[in-house]
């Protein structure tokens, strides 16, 4: 999520390589943000080669945000 927010549209391989994992780790990750609706998914061609692109809905930013700030609030708690 951190790099989707940081971007309009990322491809599968852009974010394979950025994030270090393997296809079926980044997809499990990618099924389950589509599912509640955190992302869009564009499916195209490049040439002859499928081409899927991702994009940080709405809901998705709000649902980051959120979780950036509960973060903050434990470090801040945790803090000493």
């Amino acid at each position: 999520m951190t790099v989707l927010i940081s971007q309009d549209w990322s491809d599968f391989t852009k974010l394979k390589e950025m994030l270090d994992l393997t296809d079926g780790n980044l997809a499990s990750h990618i099924k389950a943000l589509e599912e509640n609706q955190y992302i869009e998914v564009r499916k195209s061609f490049i040439g002859k080669k499928p081409n899927s692109s991702y994009r940080v809905t709405k809901s998705g930013q709000k649902a980051f945000l959120h979780h950036i700030e509960a973060l903050q609030n434990i470090i801040k708690k945790t803090h000493i």
